[in-house]
């Protein structure tokens, strides 16, 4: 395999194995470098500026955008930045809310994200709309025959995730979007664990709305990204009201500007755009292919370790569905103690609920921990980790 950790300054500096990349990625050099170079020599605000800096800023802003819109085979006006995964739902969340009434229906997954699950619980209690669930199979697989029974002729937004965060199993998004749009309702899609890991084509999935975040995406923090079909986007009402979004305001009326600035409220996250397409810029150099199957390779190393320590449950129990992100317990051990033990030996993995308590309530659990792979990761890894875990496990028992 490649050593892609060159590339990374922290595996440089820290002793560290670290498997916890679907909380947040780790920075390739390039980024950092751009995210200096902004504000060392391209920063002042964008759109509108007269000086030379402020109009390359506003270039770099927009020509991110274009790279974007681009990576996920998007028209560049249908792409919003926002500053992560949660504000670009809460977005579309927010304008539904307004126009949900009572009768109405929103059908979310009970293997969604708090992110993409609170935000229309809230936006159902504000309307008086109907909150409903699907449920998942004990692969961790969306149940599709539940989906199509709750679905109904009143259900005006499905919410799905593309790859859960903590099973790791990927979802049909196409199948369950074309399902949805045969009652009339509008699908949102929850990609935050895919486009790290997998291509994905906004077009080919058919989804109304699509939204990631930047740092998973070994971006920076602070930047997000909602696409939206040109329809839905003219059709939801802002999410913030300020600067940049508007057309014409009056004593009597405002108007806002057309797609992208009618939601992109205040100074934009311009730095941290430009930071992202630079890292899409890394990933794309590797390919995206490639990364996918190295990824697929380490899971199956990393699930045929895992299989051998006994008494181990997975969340969602066929492990072949999993891609890049594994979630255990061990019957008899906290995870909580297996997850303190392995940062005593420097590995890093995630313990909890991973914002995501619906899904543990399936598999009777309360938490979990979770062991997630990024571009850097490599067999060694996955070796050094076994050997902690069954380290912590002797010491636990």
């Amino acid at each position: 395999m490649i050593d892609y950790k060159k590339d990374f300054p922290v595996f440089q500096n820290e002793n560290v194995v670290f498997l916890d990349s679907a909380a947040s990625t780790q920075k390739p050099k390039c980024v950092l470098d751009t995210l200096y170079q902004m504000y060392a020599s391209s920063y002042a605000n964008v759109h509108r500026g007269s000086c030379a800096l402020a109009n390359r800023a506003t270039e770099r802003y927009e020509q991110a955008r274009e790279s974007i819109a681009s990576f996920i085979h998007a028209p560049a006006k249908q792409v919003i930045f926002t500053k992560g995964a949660t504000e670009s739902i809460n977005l579309v969340a927010s304008g539904y809310a307004k126009r949900l009434k009572k009768g109405d229906e929103v059908l979310v997954s009970v293997a969604a994200h708090h992110a993409n699950f609170v935000p229309w619980q809230q936006a159902c209690l504000e309307s008086g709309a109907t909150f409903k669930t699907f449920q998942i199979l004990p692969s961790g697989e969306a149940d599709t025959a539940d989906f199509e029974k709750q679905l109904t002729p009143h259900t005006k937004m499905v919410a799905l995730t593309h790859i859960s965060n903590v099973s790791g199993v990927e979802n049909n998004i196409r199948d369950l979007t074309q399902k949805a749009h045969a009652v009339g309702a509008e699908v949102l899609v929850d990609g935050a664990q895919s486009v790290a890991h997998q291509a994905v084509d906004v077009s080919a999935l058919d989804c109304d709305y699509f939204a990631f975040s930047g740092h998973k995406l070994y971006g920076p923090t602070g930047i997000g990204v909602l696409y939206g079909k040109e329809a839905a986007l003219n059709a939801l009402s802002p999410y913030q009201f300020g600067g940049d979004m508007i057309r014409e305001v009056s004593i009597e009326k405002t108007t806002f500007a057309d797609l992208p600035n009618k939601f992109e409220a205040g100074t934009p996250p311009f730095v941290q755009a430009v930071g992202l397409a630079v890292a899409v810029d890394y990933v794309n150099q590797i390919g995206m292919a490639q990364i996918e199957q190295r990824e697929k390779e380490l899971t199956r190393l990393l699930v045929s370790q895992l299989q051998e320590i006994e008494n181990i449950e997975f969340i969602g129990n066929n492990p072949a569905l999993k891609k890049g992100i594994v979630s255990f317990v061990i019957q008899g051990i906290h995870p909580s103690d297996i997850a303190f033990l392995l940062a005593q030996q420097h590995i890093c993995v995630r313990v909890g609920h991973h914002c995501a308590m619906p899904i543990h309530k399936c598999f009777h659990q309360s938490v979990s921990v979770r062991v997630s792979l990024g571009v850097y990761n490599d067999a060694q890894d996955i070796e050094l980790f076994i050997t902690a875990l069954h380290k912590a496990i002797r010491l636990l028992k």
